[in-house]
């Protein structure tokens, strides 16, 4: 008798202190299948963090017309949790206030009383498709994050084949280690 052992290797969540803050573009240029797209990965990503033993912590921000403030640092302490807040975002459409949304993250959630932390690195990550209603401001906006102690950052725009979000601005602030 021929026995089959079949070995499912579930990759285990990646131990990392961080404080990571997700920027998604709910703008109309986006609308709401790319949206969804952005959901999804957003989701599937928050899988492979340990948040759960809260090594890293999440918080999210939607921003079109208006910015829009869905959980900070501490609102939500597991994967599954953060997972299920993130399938209930809904899709609003307007402007693409980039700047908006950089400056709340800036003033708002990279704060204690957000639950942000003064030892762990933040991690910025913008999912948009880079076509802000005000290239000038976000530019600005960009700069001041930049011109914060100890900070790094990366910039990229949309790829022409893939029809959505990947101006991806990754932000690290106050890394400590």
């Amino acid at each position: 008798m021929l026995h089959v052992i079949i070995a499912l290797f579930v990759a285990q969540p990646i131990k990392c202190p961080a404080d990571i803050v997700f920027v998604m573009d709910e703008s109309g240029s986006i609308g709401s299948t790319n949206y969804n797209l952005m959901k999804s990965f957003v989701s599937q990503l928050v899988s492979r963090m340990d948040i759960d033993s809260g090594n890293t912590r999440v918080a999210l921000v939607t921003f079109g017309t208006n910015v829009r403030s869905h959980f900070n640092f501490t609102t939500y302490t597991t994967v599954a949790s953060v997972q299920a807040a993130v399938s209930q975002l809904s899709y609003s459409g307007g402007g693409t206030n980039t700047h908006s949304a950089l400056a709340y993250v800036r003033s708002s959630l990279l704060t204690s009383a957000a639950g942000d932390r003064s030892d762990v690195p933040n991690v910025v990550v913008v999912l948009t498709d880079g076509h802000s209603s005000s290239p000038s401001s976000t530019l600005v906006s960009v700069s001041q994050s930049c011109s914060l102690p100890n900070v790094s950052y990366t910039y990229s725009f949309e790829s022409k084949s893939i029809p959505v979000f990947f101006a991806i601005f990754s932000l690290v602030v106050n890394q400590r280690h």
